[in-house]
């Protein structure tokens, strides 16, 4: 009886360490596996790169338009061909003049 015993755990023992490698494997994959899908760069956050893409894309576009506005005023105040109306507007808000009849509208 102690023989048989002895013959079966014998036998579990040899099924244990025959699967002990495939099931390490399976463990290892399923770890990679779970790594490329719930990592901070993994597939489930590839939606927030996208809108963070989109947000990112929005503000440059509306920097771009703000350089573009301040190239354009640099441009116009270059000392070789100063723009007169452009002259006029900055004269009269830092001395704070204006005519009797004029209406200032602050486009603030």
């Amino acid at each position: 009886m102690i023989q048989r015993l002895m013959a079966h755990l014998l036998k579990l023992r040899s099924l244990f360490s025959s699967a002990l490698g495939p099931a390490l494997a399976v463990l290892l994959v399923s770890m990679l596996l779970g790594y490329a899908i719930f990592s901070r760069n993994g597939l489930l956050a590839w939606g927030g790169y996208s809108s963070q893409l989109h947000d990112s894309k929005a503000e440059l576009k509306s920097v771009e338009a703000e350089r573009a506005r301040i190239v354009n005023r640099v441009q116009l105040l270059d000392p070789a061909h100063v723009d007169p109306d452009l002259a006029d507007e900055l004269i009269r808000r830092e001395l704070n003049v204006g005519h009797p009849d004029e209406v200032v509208v602050p486009l603030n």
